[in-house]
């Protein structure tokens, strides 16, 4: 199969390219990236002679038709995805996870017999209080980016149901693991505490999400391209629901850490209390995560504990800009996490 993988170099888009070359040896791949802030070239780096890489925009339609012309499937992970840059700024949230997966689909279209994947999150079902959101559920983003991913996500229902074309998605509960930006909580805890650093815990740290490991979250990306029918909507979850609080409980003392260095600081806005999706319909199709909680944990807090060099490379350049902006007032008024 010739795949166009969107958003390679990003964190679960290039752990998917690693799966696809060990699993499906005989698949040629293509990567499309922005290489935004997000996107490293690092990431393939040990693949870089197995594939083809384009630096380029999805919502370029010049660079996205010529490039879906010539293959069997497209498998978009391509997305600006960090709530906390949506609440500042979502022109580029817009353009990227609503434009350019419109660009996207009309090349699919054109390309007789291509599949289309779109890789999206739980996010766009909105706080789920009680129960877990199925895939048949109203969707009810309530932030930037998640209204950018439902608007996505919509744009593909509509094509297959309009033009026939081809096309599943896939919306994964919170994944961690290898190559995910610092930004996001795991990583933010695990470096921070590496350092000594205070951990920044939202509000009362009581918000709640399911954790999937990302090995598994791009197995079940996989199967859904394979095997999934066209039109179908797939969860992907693990049923490991864990607040912020017990995420830096284990980051903390996986690392030897002293649990003093949590701080509970000013939620942010729109803040969503919990997570849960039903996962039935992926498991029926044949897929369970392989690591447990344990193991999601352990393996993600090694991975960053033996590659500094990846992340402090990030952590000292604009990065630090961000989380002063971001974190820096909040962390001064900061009371210590319970």
């Amino acid at each position: 199969m010739k795949l166009l993988i969107t958003g390679g170099a990003g964190f679960i888009g290039s752990n998917y390219v690693h799966l696809v070359l060990e699993e499906h040896p005989e698949d040629s791949i293509t990567v499309i990236d922005k290489l935004t802030y997000a996107g490293n070239p690092a990431n393939l780096e040990d693949v870089q002679d197995r594939i083809s890489f384009v630096h380029g925009d999805i919502a370029d339609a010049d660079v996205v038709n010529d490039l879906v012309a010539g293959v069997d499937a497209v498998v978009n992970f391509a997305a600006e995805s960090h709530v906390d840059r949506s609440l500042e700024n979502s022109d580029d949230f817009i353009r990227t996870n609503v434009q350019g997966t419109k660009t996207l689909l009309k090349a699919a279209l054109d390309r007789a017999g291509c599949r289309y994947l779109q890789v999206s999150t739980d996010e766009v079902y909105g706080a789920v209080l009680t129960g877990h959101s199925r895939e048949t559920d109203a969707l009810d983003p309530r932030s930037p980016y998640s209204a950018a991913k439902a608007g996505g996500d919509l744009l593909v229902r509509s094509y297959f149901s309009s033009y026939g074309l081809d096309a599943v998605i896939t919306r994964g509960a919170n994944t961690i693991g290898p190559h995910q930006y610092p930004e996001k909580v795991v990583p933010l805890f695990v470096t921070n505490a590496i350092d000594g650093e205070p951990l920044p815990i939202y509000g009362d740290g009581q918000a709640v999400r399911d954790y999937v490991y990302v090995r598994d979250h791009c197995e079940a990306i996989d199967l859904v391209l394979r095997k999934g029918r066209a039109g179908e909507i797939y969860n992907v979850g693990a049923s490991r629901e864990l607040n912020t609080i017990d995420v830096s409980d284990r980051v903390l003392d996986l690392l030897g850490k002293p649990r003093t260095l949590k701080r509970l600081v000013t939620d942010r806005p729109g803040h969503d209390r919990r997570y849960s999706v039903d996962w039935t319909k992926i498991r029926e199709l044949g897929w369970t995560p392989r690591h447990s909680v344990d193991e999601t944990f352990d393996r993600t807090v090694r991975w960053y504990e033996t590659h500094q060099p990846w992340w402090r490379s990030i952590k000292s350049g604009d990065f630090a800009v961000f989380y002063e902006r971001w974190y820096g007032q909040r962390l001064a008024s900061a009371r210590a996490g319970e």
